[in-house]
């Protein structure tokens, strides 16, 4: 496929990603999913592999998971088309609509459609916790961690970043 070619589907299927995904950046998780297997960018491990990743690193999830994402598929060219695809339309309309949304804020009809859009985001992003963590535990040592990370993080209240820590350590030397 030509240069320009990969650009423009790139940015076509983070486009149509970002600008569906609604409530926040878990919700552009499972609109990427989709573009990506449907492409055949990468299998639902290699997805979820990264997604594992890019969660781990601050900033916002959308712009880590199309960097991403982007740079498998096309290399540096493929971050930009990726960005510039979660993030150009998305720019544009908060630039324009800001002022009509302070000025309707307290619009029982803002407020109806915002509230109605809240359970598909939920059901989303649980169903893509779902398909990745079909993939994510197929092991009986995945499910050993997950429970020793579950028991150390609400029984003896330790901090996430211990967690993961423990937990990559516990993976390298149970799992290699």
């Amino acid at each position: 496929m030509k240069p320009l070619e990969q650009f423009l589907e790139i940015f076509v299927a983070f486009f149509r990603a970002s600008n569906l995904a609604f409530g926040g950046g878990p919700a552009i998780i499972p609109l990427v999913q989709a573009e990506v297997l449907n492409h055949g960018w990468m299998t639902i491990e290699q997805f979820s592999e990264g997604l594992a990743i890019v969660t781990s690193l601050p900033g916002p999830i959308a712009t880590l998971l199309s960097g991403f994402v982007g740079y498998n598929v096309g290399g540096w060219l493929g971050v930009l088309a990726a960005l510039l695809g979660t993030l150009a339309l998305t720019s544009i309309l908060v630039i324009v609509l800001t002022d009509f949304l302070m000025k309707n804020s307290e619009s029982p009809v803002l407020k109806g459609a915002l509230t109605g859009v809240r359970p598909l985001v939920t059901v989303l992003v649980a169903k893509t916790a779902f398909d990745m963590g079909s993939s994510a535990f197929s092991s009986l040592w995945s499910w050993v961690i997950a429970g020793l990370a579950m028991i150390c993080l609400y029984k003896f209240k330790l901090h996430p970043g211990i967690v993961i820590i423990l937990s990559m350590v516990f993976g390298i030397i149970v799992l290699r």
